[in-house]
């Protein structure tokens, strides 16, 4: 395999990765928390829409990026009103996020851009490289990324220390292991599960702008295309810790990447084959990881006050 081809695909599995693994990070502190976020997929495909209706009349990515990530603040805290304060089944409340998102996306992308849709193009988010390093072969590709990217990647650490190292990580981790000893330390149990699906709302529809401002520079309807669902997979791969995330974020992100490398190389084998290549590969990796993966104990479980 050539150095070039190489490099083509290591930028293309970065690419690939950047909304995977902001869209795991967010389900990564919910899970902490001990909430199972199933509507990730509504976050993601919500941050996108919101990302690019703003920023396309404006010219600005910045604008859009905000009201994306607000849009998956009030997503999180509405699953939180559901799932933290009134109990309700936390996979049925996230399926029906999901419903939600898709159905308000598709009427508001009619009504702002017409029955038959549009053919949007924005600018999109400016690549910033990193000179010098930019340059390099093959492992240049991680210093010529838009700012989504620096930004996915740096949060890692950031997460890492925060749940490991600071008073705000254990209070979540208490949570998420035994709600009712948090309770009796004090820790405001609702809140805290309120707080934590806010930031992976956040972190869900930051990873949603950048499909649509950094990846497509367009909106699609159902453009997550499966992608929350994955990021679900992600975090039991990545057994629930950030670098661990990180690396199956990468793994999944060169499974899509190797999908458009094959069918770029004409090979007579049909293309649905390599459109299931990245979703074969999420069940097999799951099937081999998820009896090891170690969840929170009170995870999926509602919390009663004694």
């Amino acid at each position: 395999m050539s150095v070039d081809l190489l490099t083509a695909l290591t930028a293309s599995t970065i690419t690939m990765a950047v909304p995977l693994l902001l869209a795991a990070l967010g389900e990564l502190i919910a899970e902490r928390a001990g909430v199972l976020n199933i509507g990730l997929e509504g976050m993601l495909l919500s941050g996108a829409f919101a990302a690019l209706v703003v920023a396309l009349p404006t010219g600005s990515t910045a604008l859009g990026v905000a009201c994306a990530l607000a849009v998956g603040a009030g997503m999180g805290l509405l699953l939180g009103l559901f799932v933290a304060h009134w109990n309700a089944n936390q996979v049925v409340a996230g399926t029906a996020l999901n419903l939600l998102a898709a159905g308000l996306t598709g009427v508001a992308y009619r009504a702002v851009f017409g029955v038959t849709g549009a053919a949007l193009t924005i600018a999109g988010a400016p690549v910033l490289p990193i000179p010098g390093a930019a340059a390099l072969p093959v492992i240049g590709a991680l210093f010529n990324q838009t700012l989504f990217g620096y930004a996915a990647f740096a949060a890692v650490p950031i997460i890492g220390w925060t749940l490991a190292r600071t008073l705000v990580g254990l209070r979540l981790r208490m949570v998420g292991e035994n709600p009712s000893a948090a309770e009796t330390q004090g820790v405001a149990v609702r809140r805290t599960r309120i707080a934590a699906l806010i930031c992976c709302g956040m972190l869900a529809a930051a990873g949603g702008a950048y499909l649509s401002l950094a990846y497509a520079n367009t909106f699609v309807e159902g453009m997550s295309a499966g992608r929350g669902f994955i990021a679900l997979a992600i975090v039991i791969v990545g057994r629930r810790h950030p670098v661990g995330v990180m690396l199956a974020a990468l793994f999944f992100g060169f499974a899509t990447a190797l999908q458009f490398h094959f069918q770029a190389m004409g090979l007579h084998v049909p293309f649905q084959f390599f459109l299931i290549l990245p979703y074969v590969m999420t069940l097999l990796v799951l099937a081999g990881r998820v009896g090891r993966a170690t969840a929170p104990a009170a995870l999926g479980q509602p919390y009663e006050r004694a």
